[in-house]
């Protein structure tokens, strides 16, 4: 198994250096706030796969208003697609189980239970598949699009380079994603979240004045925890 593939780099030699170096941004961009960014990424994906299948269709049913039909579809997707997002994540889930098995198991049956089960697992932990989604294929990108870039830059062919150091690569792909979770938790986090112990005291109310003549009395902490909750 190939992650970075010479047969898609020999197809996409076509694309010009600024191009390449477009997609190797967006690459890093997806690899480094994958989940930070999540929505975006979500409603522009949907909706310039739903703005090609549109224009596809059009095209291949021969009506005169093909990009009236592409830009419809493209609207109507990007409205719904975080709606979607459980859907695919579902799909996608069930779809890199289905994969995974039949790579380690090629005799395995009853894959419509892979299937379901990784749907499953897909949709309970959407948050670190989606970190794992997009890291993966902010990589793929980038890896694509630079070693494009470099061919164009240095005039090389790295063709036969990437077929002779396929594991490797493999071996620098998967250890880069893995890096791109971490990366993306830590970036997921929100400060202002967790209130500090400054803030919790300020909020607090003070103890009234004692009245002249009396010794002040301390309030204990259940009173402040039950003043607290009911304010």
């Amino acid at each position: 198994m190939q992650l970075i593939a010479p047969d898609i780099l020999a197809e996409a030699r076509g694309l010009t250096s600024a191009m390449a170096g477009t997609i190797t941004v967006l690459g890093f961009a997806l690899w480094l706030f994958g989940w930070r960014w999540h929505r975006f990424w979500m409603v522009a994906g949907i909706t310039l796969a739903a703005g090609l299948i549109g224009l596809n269709a059009g095209r291949a049913t021969g009506g005169t208003q093909v990009m009236a039909v592409g830009i419809l579809l493209a609207v109507a997707a990007g409205l719904l697609a975080l709606e979607l997002a459980k859907v695919l994540a579902f799909v996608a889930g069930g779809c890199g189980a289905w994969l995974a098995v039949q790579w380690v198991l090629p005799q395995a049956q009853e894959l419509w239970a892979v299937f379901l089960c990784g749907g499953l697992f897909g949709l309970l932990l959407y948050r670190l598949w989606t970190m794992l989604l997009t890291s993966l294929m902010g990589v793929l990108l980038a890896g694509h699009a630079s070693l494009l870039l470099f061919e164009q830059l240095f005039y090389k062919d790295t063709g036969p380079w990437v077929t002779r150091n396929v594991a490797a690569l493999n071996g620098a792909v998967v250890g880069l994603v893995v890096l791109g979770i971490m990366l993306q938790a830590i970036w997921a986090r929100d400060p202002d979240a967790v209130p500090t112990v400054k803030e919790d005291a300020k909020d607090e109310p003070e103890p009234a004045p004692a009245p002249p003549g009396k010794p002040a009395k301390k309030v204990r902490w259940w009173k402040k925890l039950l003043i607290r909750k009911i304010a």
